[in-house]
């Protein structure tokens, strides 16, 4: 791997991530990890970073939604076995060159490490962002033993302070507790209710 002219090394930030092979002409689906529409189009030229380590330049051909995914056509990958060597890559532009954010949305990445707080109650540190079928990004919170995920949604969104590394959130009455791993006692119970005979 190389770094960037004057050998310092140059910072990037993934934009999506390729999860399969999507068709016969070389496309691919990927998962968004950026929140803005249309960040990935037609004429955008990006870095896949593979598993490796090693980085390849690529340009978008045409892009368009697919249930969950985005799916992508490069320049000359026209076939399954071209696309396949991509899968699992993540789609990569310099740091210098992300989209400028509206206000209240963040890079994903940028999101790691912040304290989240709920209604000024401090949740906990985010560890990791996880990406399934839900519509919003799930924020991976540690505190101690425990994990939760909570939807980073607009609608549950106060305020981002990414220079402060804090995040501020009205979450759903209950919505915590729901996700809270159970308890020692909790488990119990369930336990006990799997001997008892209907």
């Amino acid at each position: 791997m190389t770094g960037s002219p004057g050998g310092t090394a140059q910072e990037f930030v993934t934009l999506a991530r390729v999860v399969k092979t999507q068709g016969r002409r070389g496309e691919v689906g990927v998962e968004l990890h950026s929140d803005i529409p249309d960040r990935l189009h037609a004429g955008l030229r990006i870095l896949a970073l593979a598993e490796d380590g090693s980085r390849r330049e690529l340009q978008i051909e045409d892009a368009w939604p697919h249930q969950d995914l985005l799916v992508l056509k490069f320049a000359g990958i026209d076939s399954i076995s071209d696309a396949e060597p991509l899968v699992r890559t993540e789609l990569q532009v310099p740091l210098g060159e992300r989209a400028k954010l509206e206000a209240g949305a963040a890079y994903v990445s940028d999101l790691v490490g912040c304290m989240l707080f709920d209604r000024g109650r401090e949740i906990g540190a985010i560890r990791d962002v996880r990406f399934g079928a839900g519509e919003a990004p799930l924020l991976v919170v540690g505190s101690g033993k425990t994990e939760l995920e909570i939807p980073y949604a607009q609608e549950f969104l106060v305020r981002v302070d990414l220079e402060h590394k804090r995040i501020e959130m009205n979450l759903p009455e209950g919505l915590l507790e729901v996700n809270a791993p159970l308890t020692d006692e909790e488990k119990r119970e369930q336990g006990q209710g799997k001997n008892k005979s209907f």
